[in-house]
């Protein structure tokens, strides 16, 4: 197991134009360690321009406040609404553009990957997500959905890391 000092710090982003969830985590090997999560609402009434610079200004904060060393994201998926999808796009395209700028390693996982990683299936509801996160995090409470699904993508990057399957070897799909 790694030590303290050589945690990976990871954040996972749950993107969106209204909503945002977001989680941090520390992880050294299979040892998980929260640091912190939250979700930021961006106001409905503003544009799409306004809300995306109010999204990267936000999450260029918590960079600059918690310094991680890698983004793990949700990757883009084929919704039923073209309009909610390409809105979808372009704050993921705004956030990937301050990864980059700042130097973090990305890591994208479409859903169901992220699901299975972290409930054992690809079908997994929010409450599950959020009460294996609870979990795996030693957290007091459920945190919410948003931030829930942000930090189950964060352990999504450590899962596809950091754990051997049965057989060994690494995990997952690696970019």
């Amino acid at each position: 197991m790694r030590s303290r000092s050589q945690a990976i710090r990871v954040l996972g982003i749950d993107p969106g134009t209204r909503v945002v969830g977001y989680g941090v985590l520390d992880l050294a090997g299979p040892a998980v360690e929260y640091v912190e999560c939250g979700v930021l609402r961006l106001p409905t009434d503003e544009s799409i321009p306004q809300r995306l610079h109010r999204l990267v200004t936000a999450i260029d904060e918590v960079i600059g406040e918690l310094r991680p060393g890698v983004l793990a994201i949700e990757a883009a998926f084929h919704g039923v609404n073209a309009m909610s999808a390409l809105k979808l796009g372009q704050a993921r395209g705004a956030i990937l553009a301050l990864a980059v700028a700042r130097g973090l390693e990305i890591e994208e996982y479409p859903p169901a990957m992220v699901k299975k990683a972290v409930v054992g299936h690809g079908r997994a509801t929010k409450a599950e997500i959020q009460a294996r996160v609870r979990l795996l995090c030693r957290l007091r409470r459920e945190p919410s959905s948003d931030a829930a699904d942000a930090l189950a993508i964060a352990l999504c990057y450590g899962h596809t890391r950091h754990a051997p399957p049965a057989g060994g070897g690494p995990r997952g799909a690696r970019r």
